[in-house]
């Protein structure tokens, strides 16, 4: 490779030809992933990408010179040092616009003080010469009263000859002027304008948003006119949309409905076309569409398994010892069972099928089952709530439905919505299709209670799973500190996306309070953010801040005070492996329970094959320096084995959690917590006797 002034690379492989005519030019080689966001120059002279940089996250904006006097050229518009995508061309050919994370504004977390940044994103200009001002630069001449350029005595040609000025190219780089935000989608449109997709800031469980007034977690389409340097709103709130041959006109799609739309004002009746998709028909050849499936299915494994020698499978020879089965399936289910059967070939987690055309056809209408959130018993006929779940303030899926309305443990149902509550079925099939609306339920006192009968309005659940599961986490905790005497916190993590890190959050800073923590990552369904929670857990204690009538805060401030157990079982999974494999290499604690599950190399993204079905492939391995690549189909070993059984649980007896306290306690004796410092050695700052005088 040859570099020329202002980071130009001139590209340059034996045996490559120089010249396109019809041939394969090869402009550049990425080492680290591939190359994405491609787009052309009006005048196709130029292409523009965004290409990896170092890690997982920084991305450059390149261009190159497809042919010239000296062959292919290739330009670096940005350094690297952020994470720059999307590059495009505007249709008169003057600029490049790309979308650039390289906003540093941080906002506090609530809960904790921690810093992050969710607002991080805005589109950027590069003027390609320098002779083309910046619409957003002051001009000494002034402005036009509506703002951005002088109007063109001639609108340039969309195709023309596209002029760049290598030298000096970043420096160009100028922010849109417009709030930073998401943005996504970035496209030239005619006029010299662009359009993209501002998404709303909401919460990994989509229970909070930056704008509480705007709960959509749909993107807003706008519009961006540099002859005024002003922005508009297409759309309010739309799923995606596409660009027109000429960038005139907006196909948008929106909640299943497509129409077409002005690209460079907000449309109104006379300018919106509505598509009607049931116009458009096609027909289907099942057996063809599973065939180039297979095929399709082959490929992408072959080019995205984390290792380019397929850990020694022969793959061609797997795709045809099962392709003679393709001429044997008969329906979408078999054909993805064939591809597990397939994908089953590679020994390896995360290979996932699910099967096409699923749910087609009109949404069904469906009124869900109706969960009332208690534990009913039927005693001689009569149906008692032997115990209503409190629920959690902090979850809104945990929320209870009974807790509140004055009932109490030991109450009969005797009637929903009227209706008597039969003594064998129970309440179940009168509370069918209830779910998220308005029920009246009657209830009598419990047996040992006076009174008249009570009629509540209530709204039925339509899923009990995370009240039931954060009234198992009370109960856990409760458990620990019977067998702790009250000296050993716990935190259960369910998963390691946006719920775990929520509930390992929810009570982190009450349970590290305690001399002794209890970590318990059973059932934990994997994820990616297990790097957080070993980040928070290897926090300690130097010192304490104390002040005057409050209690002393540590720093490094949520640290636990003293020793830490983990406890992992079987379904302890993928980011659950990595974890308990950190918590081991770290030394962070004992392990207690059972091996884990055994899956590291994990997946990115999903692909649809032609035929609908969906399959992912094992992208991205993890390799730890003392176990090598042997967690993968083998899980990590626990450093003392404990399992409830059966009896146990029917006996109500918790080993796991008797062995994890055990540990706790007896490594309090050798490692007591921190505490903090008294009053009674504080420095002595009264002013010294002066010296006596001579």
């Amino acid at each position: 490779e040859d570099t020329d002034a202002g980071g130009a690379v001139r590209p340059g492989a034996p045996g490559t030809p120089a010249t396109a005519g019809g041939q394969v030019t090869e402009l550049i080689r990425s080492v680290n992933g591939p190359v994405r966001d491609l787009a052309f120059s009006p005048d196709g002279a130029w292409l523009t990408w965004s290409h990896p940089g170092i890690g997982r996250t920084l991305r450059q904006i390149k261009m190159a010179r497809i042919d010239g006097p000296e062959g292919p050229l290739v330009v670096d518009v940005t350094n690297g040092r952020f994470e720059d995508e999307n590059p495009v061309f505007t249709r008169d050919g003057r600029y490049l616009a790309f979308l650039s994370w390289r906003g540093f504004d941080p906002v506090y977390d609530v809960h904790t003080g921690d810093l992050s940044f969710p607002l991080g994103c805005r589109p950027y200009l590069v003027p390609l010469s320098s002779a083309t001002p910046s619409p957003f630069a002051l001009n000494p001449e002034g402005r036009p009263a509506a703002g951005g350029l002088d109007p063109l005595e001639d609108e340039p040609g969309e195709g023309g000859a596209v002029t760049v000025e290598v030298e000096g190219l970043e420096s160009r780089v100028t922010p849109f002027p417009v709030s930073a935000s998401k943005y996504s989608a970035l496209e030239p449109v005619a006029g010299g304008g662009l359009v993209w997709l501002r998404w709303p800031i909401s919460g990994a469980l989509g229970e909070t948003f930056a704008n509480p007034a705007d709960p959509s977690e749909r993107p807003t389409l706008e519009h961006f006119n540099l002859a005024k340097a002003k922005k508009s709103e297409l759309v309010d709130h739309l799923d995606w949309f596409r660009v027109s041959g000429d960038g005139s006109r907006l196909v948008v799609l929106d909640e299943g409905e497509l129409r077409a739309v002005p690209a460079n004002e907000a449309g109104d009746g006379d300018s919106t076309t509505w598509i009607d998709l049931r116009r458009i028909l096609h027909e289907v050849d099942p057996a063809a569409e599973w065939r180039q499936a297979y095929d399709e299915a082959g490929r992408l494994i072959r080019a995205y398994f984390w290792d380019p020698g397929m850990c020694g499978i022969d793959w061609d020879a797997v795709l045809d010892q099962y392709r003679p089965l393709l001429e044997r399936v008969a329906s979408p289910d078999e054909f993805a069972d064939l591809l597990r059967e397939v994908l089953g070939e590679l020994g390896t987690s995360h290979a996932y099928v699910v099967a096409g055309r699923r749910n087609e056809g009109p949404a069904h209408y469906q009124r869900w089952q109706g969960l009332l959130g208690a534990n009913f018993v039927c005693r001689d006929g009569r149906w008692v709530a032997k115990r209503i779940l409190p629920g959690d303030s902090s979850d809104s899926r945990a929320r209870s439905p009974l807790a509140g309305t004055g009932i109490r443990d030991g109450a009969v149902l005797t009637h929903v919505d009227g209706r008597p509550v039969d003594p064998v079925l129970g309440p179940s099939p009168l509370l069918a299709g209830a779910g998220g609306t308005t029920v009246e339920l009657t209830f009598s006192p419990a047996e040992d209670c006076q009174g008249p009968a009570r009629r509540v309005a209530v709204v039925p659940l339509v899923d009990e799973r995370p009240l039931r599961y954060q009234d198992w986490v009370a109960k856990r905790r409760e458990v620990v500190r019977e067998l702790s005497g009250g000296r050993c916190g716990y935190l259960h993590i369910p998963d390691m996306g946006g719920s775990g890190w929520a509930q390992f959050n929810r009570d982190l800073r009450m349970e590290v309070s305690r001399p002794a923590l209890i970590v318990d990552v059973r059932g934990n369904a994997g994820g990616h953010i297990s790097e957080l929670v070993v980040e928070k857990l290897t926090r300690t204690i130097l010192g304490w801040d104390l002040t005057r009538d409050a209690q002393p805060v540590s720093y490094a401030s949520n640290a636990p005070r003293g020793p830490v157990v983990a406890v992992a079982d079987e379904a302890t999974s993928s980011d659950g492996d990595m974890i308990t494999a950190a918590f081991k290499l770290l030394r962070l604690g004992p392990v207690v329970g059972q091996r884990t599950w055994g899956g590291v190399v994990g997946m990115t993204g999903r692909h649809r094959l032609g035929d609908g079905s969906v399959i992912t492939v094992p992208m991205n391995a993890a390799w730890f320096d003392a176990y090598g690549w042997s967690v993968e189909n083998y899980g990590v070993a626990p450093d003392v084995e404990a399992l409830r059984t059966p009896l146990d649980w029917a006996e109500g007896r918790y080993p796991v959690l008797d062995e994890a306290v055990r540990l706790a306690l007896e490594l309090l004796e050798t490692n007591p917590p921190a505490t903090p410092p008294g009053y009674d050695a504080v420095p002595d700052r009264s002013r010294p006797p002066l010296p006596p005088r001579e």
